[in-house]
């Protein structure tokens, strides 16, 4: 005979099976879409400029929207898994070997693939306080320590991030430029300070808004060394590709290898690896978008100084603007159709970010803030 007895099993909770690093994850926050306050403030969608989230007011390359249309035609087949045609594009450009490329579904995915290869509880990385949030996130995500540098007169203090570096840092992050803050440290300053680390740490540079600068700085001649450094490039930004996610790598091939391995297969898809094909093609489209930005950074910055506002010379495309409590100008201003950036997330509760638009757009924001300030005084 069958023994029917009830077995009593104690309940156990979902929290008591998640990572414990899960559980006190923060959250990254966005820039507000247009849609969202639309519905949410009662608004004409077509009356709303967003110049929160660093998009390239210009859009995207016609060769590069040609380019993807073409692509959706064959929807139905999976993408090139390893991006092989992106990849040798951009060993091309780059003077590398296409296996010294590694494409993701944007720059954050290729971060958080560095976690998935070297970062484990008890590591620290080391970061600037006002740097991009994400290095903190995947840093936490994996349960390591992130080591938090103050940035002195909004530029990264690469001194004081050496000397945070200690037996258990396997990681330092450097954005040239750096995002809120649109500072770029000297090129010989920064040679000078991965020279002096690589072989310590693994070095990350974040170049996600190198294409805005006149010069970039060439790594290859340490990638050809075999030095511990990782380049980070994306297409969001300058080539107007951000709703793709579309992002890559320049490291040495045995760096490159290891962020492979733990990279998903089809983590880019057919659409987005067609647009970075054309659009890496149509310089011409680049160019224009570099002095575009060039004219609009300075057009916001005789603004702010003619309404008396401090802000942060900048040579990324947004601009850091001290405006008293920037949670409250951040929503007052959606409600006049203009979504900005607040950036208390980053120790700066008195300032927001501004992406640079077009001119009618930059000047729409001006005349807002000029109203603003009247209505105050």
């Amino acid at each position: 005979m069958r023994d029917c007895r009830i077995v009593l099993v104690e309940e156990v909770k979902l929290t008591d099976l998640v990572a414990p690093s899960v559980l006190t994850q923060p959250v990254y926050q966005p820039g507000r879409p247009i849609d969202d306050v639309a519905r949410e403030l009662g608004l004409d969608p077509t009356g709303i400029i967003k110049l929160a989230s660093n998009e390239n007011p210009l859009g995207t390359s016609p060769k590069a929207l040609e380019a993807m249309r073409r692509a959706i035609e064959d929807s139905a087949l999976y993408p090139d898994g390893g991006s092989v045609k992106l990849r040798a594009r951009l060993g091309e450009r780059h003077g590398v070997e296409p296996s010294q490329i590694v494409v993701g579904n944007g720059s954050n995915e290729l971060l958080e693939l560095l976690g998935h290869v070297f970062l484990r509880p008890g590591d620290e990385a080391v970061m600037g306080t006002s740097a991009f949030i994400v290095y903190k996130l995947v840093t936490l995500l994996f349960g390591a320590t992130a080591v938090e540098v103050p940035l002195v007169n909004h530029l990264h203090d690469l001194d004081s991030m050496a000397a945070a570096i200690t037996e258990r840092t396997k990681m330092v992050f450097l954005p040239c430029p750096n995002n809120p803050t649109g500072t770029l440290n000297a090129a010989a300053e920064v040679r000078a300070w991965v020279e002096a680390l690589m072989e310590r740490v693994v070095v990350v540079l974040d170049e996600a808004y190198a294409e805005y600068l006149d010069e970039t700085s060439d790594w290859t001649d340490y990638f050809a060394k075999g030095r511990k450094i990782v380049v980070l490039r994306t297409f969001s930004k300058i080539f107007g590709l951000a709703a793709l996610r579309v992002g890559y790598a320049i490291a040495t091939e045995e760096m490159a290898g290891r962020l492979q391995r733990v990279r998903q297969p089809f983590n880019v898809n057919a659409i987005g690896q067609a647009g970075a094909l054309a659009a890496l093609d149509d310089r011409e489209w680049v160019e224009r978008c570099r002095q575009e930005n060039k004219a609009g950074l300075l057009q916001l910055a005789a603004g702010f100084e003619d309404l008396n506002l401090e802000y942060v010379p900048s040579v990324g495309n947004f601009i850091l603007v001290r405006v008293g409590e920037g949670a409250k100008v951040f929503r007052d201003l959606q409600k006049l159709g203009v979504i900005v950036r607040p950036v208390d997330v980053y120790g700066l509760p008195e300032w927001i970010r501004v992406t640079v638009g077009t001119e009618s757009q930059n000047g729409r924001l001006l005349t807002l803030l000029k109203d603003y300030q009247a209505a105050r005084n």
